[in-house]
């Protein structure tokens, strides 16, 4: 019988993006992902600022955590751009399930505010199917 790692030691020592407009949130998912034994590698404020980063490092990373609106605008496009470099990534908002353009539905989606366990549980699932 196989028993599956704890999303701790599947998250342990793996590389993140943050990508948040909310200063305040964005250093509370950077103390969130620290205590569950993950490097913030970077955050970017907008959608311009997170292509650029995907741009020259898109190895830098292991996993992305996305809001859904960044300054008005849709993180549709540093989705597309993820999902094309094949790093996983988990949509973070305020509305919910209910935010989400039909053809992202299948990504996974942490609503604020952020449950500690939860997201864990999501960033795990997401690392364990990209990097089995």
């Amino acid at each position: 019988m196989s028993i599956s790692p704890s999303p701790a030691t599947v998250l342990t020592g793996r590389r993140v993006l943050v990508v948040e407009d909310e200063a305040m949130v964005a250093m509370l998912l950077e103390d969130l992902l620290g205590a569950l034994e993950l490097d913030v590698v970077g955050v970017a404020s907008s959608v311009p600022q997170a292509l650029a980063m995907l741009a020259p490092a898109a190895t830098l990373f292991d996993v992305a955590l996305l809001d859904l609106n960044l300054r008005g605008e849709p993180g549709y496009p540093v989705a597309d751009r993820l999902a094309a470099l094949g790093i996983p990534f988990v949509f973070c908002s305020g509305y919910g399930e209910a935010g989400l353009a039909d053809g992202y539905r299948h990504v996974p989606i942490v609503s604020k505010p952020f449950d500690l366990h939860v997201l864990a549980e999501i960033l795990a699932a997401q690392i364990k199917s990209a990097y089995p």
